[in-house]
């Protein structure tokens, strides 16, 4: 059993360096006898071919590797902001996680989405500052900024000078000789202190404190996630690598190791052409053999192991078991999903959300005839990444997938073409807007005929805070519905709100079953999936429904003069804005924006201040507008407000997997 265990995630901005890290962590430890190379398409963890045509990860990549007797399980995550999802899943499998901050950029948009992630997960981070070897990095200006812009509480654990060969010296080494070590001693003691009471007495009575003693505070205080230990290096020339392996295992804590019944989390999915689908898994309690048969707890079946396999370098070696503690591959497992529990619940970490996709596109075959295949593919690609939320109206041949931004749609291209053999493209996006009732109402319906069937229901809606999704309860008895109709009544409440009158999906709404009746020789349960959305869009349709559109949450800084041409775009784009910060002739500005309206201001900024603008992005939440500024779109498929279609359709062939609205 493996006792010395690390799960650490590689996070950063794109191009700030990860993947150079990783490949230089592979070498250093002899696990490749070659430098895997970014710009080259040689890098291990970039193992698909538009990685290698692009430099980008646009998925995540398990790696694993033993240094100084312990395992190293490392994921290589995509930067750039398109591929967040990839991103979402690693972070709940992760010990501890490696921010990789560029020492000319500094803190970039990104980086806030990842920070805010990683303090909200409590997970231990070390920062690394990359490139320190580029002209103008700044590397304390940059401490400086995460701890200032991201309040992050960083603490240098190391020093580089600024002369031709750059030296990395020990920041806490006691009586440096040079005055700029004790400088910054100085200054992030006063930091220090604030952590912790005694250290701050002997500080303010002015009594030597141990450099000991700071380094085990700052291990201490990283490993409750309450401190970021900064180390710094150019990945490339090597500089600062083994010291940053070395951190791995100082300032991260090791994986807990828990022999009672199984827990695990299922991170990833892919496929393969001969074990088909690949579920990578965080085992966080027991073990897992080949050939035994697990409890798919979120889809509640039994399904049995294959194979058992973890990532070495490039290659997939078979291990035939896994302990709690450490990161795999199982196949065999024909129905798991991507974010599936196996075994227990307990103890498996909380999900958070980076970015959501807040815009939709259709996906055309180049080649009509390529139409089936091409819906069989995204498909498949839906499962690897169920934020795509995949859509295939087969009665119109549309296929709809949600997608972050643009970079997403040219990469879902290139592997469409490389890994498919299909020439597919995309339409314009759209924003994805949302609808909600405008009033409370009710809808009826009675479904008896033709015969047999009988399900007659009664709906309540009314509006429901912003934010606060869906939520249904039931006033009915079960004298008047049966307990197993009522079943199906709920669960076909989310599907009946995947499209509402305006076209879109309907949230923030309360729903109430208020009367209803069932037949003791006509009723069966088909009969109340059927009437459910013929009652809830009857009730939307007395209610009306009021258009929702995504907002942005967003922070600019730029230069003063740049002021007023920023807060004009900013008017003409509907955003609300606070007043302006200033400092050192800069100013931060901070608001909320329409999603429709700022597309392209990132862009627009960058050249508006020859590049020296920053924007950061967070969605912010879903706010009411009118039809002429948000958009409705047709009904898409048969709408149950056209009953006797409605009826036919669904009692002629029906598939609960084929309404997909």
């Amino acid at each position: 059993m493996q006792k010395n265990i690390r799960n650490i995630g590689i996070l950063a901005h794109v191009d700030a360096g990860k993947t150079t890290i990783t490949e230089q962590f592979l070498y250093l430890v002899s696990a490749t006898r070659t430098l895997g190379n970014v710009d080259k398409g040689t890098a291990i963890t970039d193992f698909l071919e538009v990685e290698k045509q692009r430099g980008i990860s646009v998925r995540s990549a398990p790696v694993s590797f033993v240094w100084e007797n312990t395992t190293i399980n490392l994921i290589d995550t995509p930067g750039h902001v398109d591929f967040s999802a990839e991103v979402e899943r690693v972070l709940r499998v992760l010990d501890g996680a490696i921010l990789v901050v560029s020492a000319i950029e500094g803190v970039q948009a990104h980086t806030y989405t990842l920070w805010y992630a990683l303090q909200n997960l409590k997970i231990p981070t070390i920062i690394f500052i990359n490139k320190i070897d580029r002209p103008g990095a700044d590397i304390f200006k940059v401490v400086d900024e995460l701890n200032k812009e991201l309040k992050a509480n960083a603490i240098p654990v190391q020093f580089a000078d600024n002369e031709e060969d750059i030296n990395i010296e020990d920041l806490w080494l006691e009586n440096s000789p040079k005055p700029e070590i004790k400088y910054l001693q100085e200054k992030y003691i006063e930091q220090l202190a604030e952590q912790d009471d005694e250290l701050l007495d002997d500080y303010l009575n002015g009594i030597l404190i141990d450099k000991n003693r700071i380094k085990e505070l700052i291990q201490k205080q990283s490993f409750k996630a309450k401190m970021l230990p900064v180390l710094m290096g150019a990945a490339k020339m090597k500089l600062g690598v083994k010291e940053l392996l070395e951190a791995i295992k100082l300032y991260i804590p090791s994986a807990k190791t828990d022999n009672s019944e199984l827990s695990a989390l299922v991170f990833k999915i892919e496929h393969n052409k001969k074990l088909g689908r690949l579920a990578h898994v965080r085992l966080f309690a027991g073990q897992l053999k080949n050939r035994d048969v697990v409890h798919n707890y979120s889809l509640d079946i039994d399904e049995k192991i294959a194979r058992i396999q973890k990532v070495f370098t490039n290659k997939k070696e078979d291990v035939g078991e896994l302990f709690a503690g450490d990161i795999g591959i199982i196949s065999g497992m024909l129905q798991v999903r991507v974010g599936d529990i196996l075994g227990k619940p307990e103890g498996i970490p909380k999900s958070t959300t980076l970015n959501l996709p807040l815009l939709t596109v259709q996906a055309k075959a180049i080649n009509e005839q390529n139409y089936a295949q091409l819906a069989a593919a995204l498909q498949e690609l839906a499962g690897e990444d169920p934020t795509l939320d995949f859509v295939w109206l087969k009665a119109e041949k549309e296929l709809h997938l949600k997608i972050m931004g643009a970079i997403q749609t040219e990469i879902l291209q290139t592997i469409l073409k490389n890994r498919f053999s299909i020439d597919a493209e995309f339409t314009e996006p759209t924003v994805v807007y949302k609808e909600t009732p405008s009033k409370t109402g009710e809808g009826f319906v009675r479904y008896w005929m033709p015969k047999p069937c009988w399900a007659i229901l009664k709906f309540k809606i009314e509006p429901g805070e912003r934010g606060s999704g869906v939520i249904y309860k039931s006033e009915v008895s079960v004298n008047d519905i049966q307990k197993k109709y009522q079943n199906e009544v709920e669960k076909t409440i989310h599907k009946a709100l995947e499209q509402g009158i305006k076209g879109w999906e309907v949230t923030d709404i309360k729903i109430t079953l208020i009367e209803g009746e069932d037949h003791v020789a006509h009723s069966n349960p088909g009969d109340f999936i059927i009437a459910t959305p013929m009652g809830i869009m009857r009730a939307l349709e007395n209610t009306g429904t009021t258009l929702l559109e995504p907002m942005l949450r967003f922070t600019i800084s730029a230069a003063e003069t740049d002021l007023g041409k920023i807060t004009g775009d900013l008017t003409n784009m509907r955003a609300e804005f606070a007043n302006p910060q200033f400092e050192n002739e800069r100013f931060t500005l901070s608001g909320i924006v329409p999603v429709a309206t700022s597309l392209d201001y990132a862009i627009k900024l960058s050249a508006l201040t020859s590049g020296k603008g920053k924007i950061n992005y967070q969605f912010g939440e879903y706010r009411s507008c009118t039809d002429e500024l948000g958009q409705t779109r047709e009904y898409k498929g048969v709408n149950p407000l056209d009953e006797s279609k409605w009826i036919l359709h669904a009692r002629g062939a029906y598939k609960a997997d084929e309404w997909k609205l």
